[in-house]
């Protein structure tokens, strides 16, 4: 798997607040935004695998 680079662009206060989330992590805000969005995308994937697997055994 190899790499990409995604360019975004956001406003200065949204900048700081995420800044200031990654700093009290001791990251940098690269990695602060990469760390949210894989948590991100297992979340829904573990929600999704959730539901296929209550529509399996019929529970509502």
């Amino acid at each position: 798997m190899g790499t990409s680079v995604l360019s975004l662009r956001i406003d200065g206060e949204l900048l700081e607040r995420l800044r200031d989330h990654a700093a009290k992590r001791g990251m940098s805000v690269q990695d602060y935004v990469i760390r949210t969005l894989v948590r991100d995308d297992f979340d829904e994937r573990f929600q999704t695998a959730v539901d296929e697997t209550e529509k399996f055994y019929g529970v509502t």
